[in-house]
């Protein structure tokens, strides 16, 4: 699932939570928000809620992992940043800084990094 069947984070937000029939009303109420804040993440108005209420988020919607990544991916994209879940699993590794800095010097393109990301999943196997 890419990032780019959604136009944002409220987008995607919204067509999830349509999909498990949960009214804004109800999600709303469900993270302790008013419907009215609610409605204002959806239309793109106001910034994605912080990490805690991400995991909420994803939880409520029973979204897969693939899935939550897209949401959070989408939600730093729309705060003009990286994914809420990376920026301390980068800056407690230098060398994942490092590597960054290597990819994008050497101007890194998508297919070097699904071949990176392939032989580190495959590791797992």
């Amino acid at each position: 699932m890419e990032t780019n069947q959604y136009t944002n984070f409220g987008d995607f937000l919204q067509k999830k939570r349509e999909e498990k029939t949960i009214t804004l009303r109800k999600m709303a109420e469900i993270l302790g928000f008013s419907p009215a804040f609610m409605s204002d993440v959806e239309k793109g108005r106001r910034n994605p809620p912080e990490m805690e209420k991400l995991e909420q988020i994803s939880r409520t919607l029973c979204l897969t992992e693939e899935e939550k990544a897209v949401m959070l991916d989408l939600a730093g994209k729309m705060r003009n940043s990286v994914a809420p879940d990376l920026p301390t699993y980068i800056m407690e590794r230098d060398y994942v800084s490092a590597a960054l800095r290597t990819a994008r010097d050497l101007d890194a393109g998508e297919e070097e990094w699904k071949k990176f990301v392939e032989e580190l999943k495959n590791r797992k196997r």
